[in-house]
């Protein structure tokens, strides 16, 4: 009987450790993300206690490919002579790699943005696709034929879906908060180009509309009094305004100069990463160049501006996933793809909106410095020239309790430019620590099993297997 114990110690720790093993191996694999990640501010870098770190782009389940959908732009130019952007017929089941990085769902438990407006104030905001049934509204169209639900360029209805679109059925696409409220606002004429002076009128429409959080579809490269004052009266009826740090690139990637709102400290100013981690402005992806007049003309007080400047080489205050994004596009419910700034733009604008839907009293400063505490901070100061704060991180910016500050307050980023910040990496699984815990249960109840089986057995014999009896 004793040279089958060990056999019977063996047998029982095998069953006892089998879903140890399987847990820790579940939490290996929900780890890290790409190295080079964390020096850019990408996923995978400096991470919040708050939630653990993403998965990285090379464990999403697959976006959509940029080659297989039609194109949409920050504006046309003369990549589309044919006129609007026609609809696309097509779909896909796959998730968007930049939906898989942030895990938007992970915080859908607590607010997919309800009760909150988004303005996106562009080329306006076709509802065809039915992704925003019910929750869109139409302000007014500054400029151009027909109301805000006209988009002939499509970018504007692109965005929308980025910030709030419903799942469909059949894909994994969704906006980052799906119950919130969209209100078009159109700037622009049908090439996609716009003015300060309409910008202008866009934000302030949008503040009158209720919006209490601006998502600024077209930037210009200049700004002016009447564009900050805009700004400014957005901040005061309780709007963020959220702008690209740059606009989108062409496919020859120039770059230059600020961009406006973004240049304004009251904005809260996005640039894009792509799915290596890598800031990105989207040179190549879109292939629509802007070099045609504008609503009101060129030059430096007209500030047109398509996509011939690729930024960020303004401040930048987070980034988000800005490259080969999937949303839908005017006239049907087919998909498209988008890579630039804006882009980016939206998917900030979206958690914002997610925050809000949660902690509605905050102010837009108090919003501003929420989203920028709870980002991935890179391992570099901050703000880092690059990337601002780090990255956007939805679940830890509805969640989060930032030290110092009573529930639904915001807290000051946690440093100051010029304050080094070294990188935390994420909290790594121990799964060694409840193996250990299990190998130790198993051999004190193997060891009670047998000697427990041991006694029975020395006292059966004794006993002739006779049935013992109790005795007062």
């Amino acid at each position: 009987m004793r040279r089958r114990r060990p056999a019977a110690v063996a047998l029982i720790c095998s069953v006892l450790l089998t879903p140890a093993a399987a847990a820790g191996a579940a939490a290996q694999g929900l780890r890290g993300a790409p190295g080079a990640a964390a020096a850019t501010g990408a996923p995978g870098g400096s991470v919040p206690a708050a939630s653990a770190a993403p998965a990285g782009p090379a464990a999403s389940s697959g976006g959509a490919d940029p080659m297989s959908l039609p194109v949409i732009g920050q504006s046309t130019g003369t990549a589309r002579p044919e006129g609007c952007a026609k609809p696309s017929d097509k779909g896909t089941e796959r998730t968007p790699w930049a939906q898989t990085v942030l895990r938007p769902e992970a915080a859908w438990q607590l607010s997919r943005g309800a009760g909150v407006t988004v303005a996106v104030v562009g080329s306006g905001v076709d509802a065809a696709s039915g992704v925003l049934e019910g929750r869109l509204a139409l302000g007014p169209r500054e400029y151009g034929p027909g109301g805000a639900g006209r988009d002939c360029v499509g970018h504007g209805t692109f965005l929308a879906g980025l910030i709030a679109a419903r799942r469909q059925d059949g894909t994994g696409f969704a906006g980052i908060a799906p119950e919130a409220r969209i209100l078009a606002v159109a700037v622009t004429d049908e090439t996609g180009i716009t003015t300060p002076a309409l910008l202008a009128k866009g934000i302030r429409d949008a503040a009158d509309g209720g919006a209490r959080v601006i998502a600024v579809a077209v930037p210009v490269p200049v700004g002016g009094e009447d564009l900050a004052g805009a700004v400014r009266y957005a901040g005061e009826r309780g709007a963020l305004v959220v702008a690209p740090a740059g606009p989108d690139a062409t496919s020859s990637g120039a770059s230059g100069g600020q961009a406006f709102p973004a240049a304004y400290p009251e904005v809260l100013a996005v640039a894009g990463l792509g799915p290596s981690g890598a800031v990105s402005n989207g040179a190549g992806s879109n292939g629509a160049g802007s070099n045609g007049a504008g609503a009101n003309g060129s030059g430096a007080n007209g500030g047109v501006v398509g996509t011939e400047a690729a930024g960020p080489d303004g401040r930048v205050d987070l980034v988000a996933p800005g490259d080969a994004l999937m949303s839908v596009g005017p006239g049907g419910k087919g998909y498209f793809t988008g890579s630039g700034p804006s882009f980016a733009t939206a998917l900030v604008a979206g958690t914002a909106a997610l925050v809000l839907g949660y902690r509605p009293e905050l102010t837009p400063a108090q919003l501003l410095d929420r989203l920028k505490a709870t980002a991935y901070h890179p391992g570099t100061l901050l703000p880092d020239a690059r990337v601002g704060y780090g990255t956007v991180d939805p679940l830890a910016a509805v969640s989060a309790m930032l030290p110092g500050a009573p529930a639904g307050a915001a807290a000051p980023p946690p440093a100051r430019a010029g304050t080094p910040v070294a990188a935390v990496e994420p909290p790594a699984a121990r799964p060694g620590d409840g193996q250990a815990v299990a190998v130790a249960g198993c051999v004190f109840g193997g060891v009670a099993l047998v000697g427990g089986l041991g006694y029975v057995l020395r006292h059966g014999r004794r006993r002739g297997w006779q049935p013992g009896r109790w005795s007062s």
